[in-house]
């Protein structure tokens, strides 16, 4: 399976390109709006993989070209980006299996961080209505600290959030993310619920501010 991570020189992208590029024989796409920064950072993946002893090829593109040559494409761009995204590739994902957003539209104040949807309900919302029709759109990732998924030394023991209308494309994203080692996916419905998923991110991101050692929280359900 090729995965297009579009954005994916961004920290959201960084830790899931380097997971599945670690974890699986999936082929890995990097994408970029500007394809030489995307060849550039495909290229320092490869040396962090190296680093671990894993010798796997990344490529990158600009973020048409990636989503052109894929099956799964992730949308890894912050959620006011995201709509522009969709729009601009949409001639160029008719034939993928899915697209999936971790974005998390949020707001910050002195107070800390605040989901912030947009008018629609959630971001997995704003992208299914601005998808191409026929393709499918699964909501996903969106409760991960990049930064401990990035680091390769960092063992994983955590739960994604999976939501989406289509049971196939569901299972699809939650095959791959069952594929990073020690990370768990779980179904949490349909895309209507996706706004009490992407709720939990800054939330999680407070827990890590205001306490001590939480750095990196994730969660996980027992």
């Amino acid at each position: 399976m090729r995965i297009a991570l579009l954005g994916g020189t961004g920290d959201i992208g960084q830790a899931l390109a380097l997971r599945w590029a670690r974890d699986t024989d999936h082929e890995v796409l990097v994408g970029s709006r500007d394809p030489e920064k995307a060849r550039t950072k495909a290229d320092e993946y490869e040396t962090e993989l190296d680093s671990v002893g894993v010798d796997r090829e990344v490529k990158g593109f600009a973020n048409e070209m990636a989503a052109d040559r894929a099956d799964v494409v992730v949308l890894a761009v912050p959620a006011f980006h995201v709509r522009d995204l969709v729009e601009d590739i949409a001639d160029r994902v008719a034939d993928a299996d899915v697209l999936v957003t971790p974005a998390v539209g949020m707001d910050r104040d002195d107070e800390g961080f605040h989901y912030k949807p947009p008018k629609v309900g959630s971001v997995t919302e704003l992208v299914a209505d601005a998808a191409p029709e026929g393709v499918p759109v699964v909501g996903a990732f969106h409760n991960l600290s990049a930064d401990r998924l990035a680091n390769l030394d960092v063992e994983l023991d955590q739960d994604t959030l999976v939501v989406g209308d289509d049971e196939d494309a569901v299972e699809t994203v939650v095959q791959l993310a069952d594929q990073i080692e020690g990370l768990r996916a779980l179904r949490a419905g349909g895309i209507a619920n996706a706004a009490e998923v992407e709720s939990l991110t800054p939330l999680l991101i407070n827990l890590a501010t205001e306490n001590e050692g939480l750095h990196d929280v994730g969660v996980k359900f027992e």
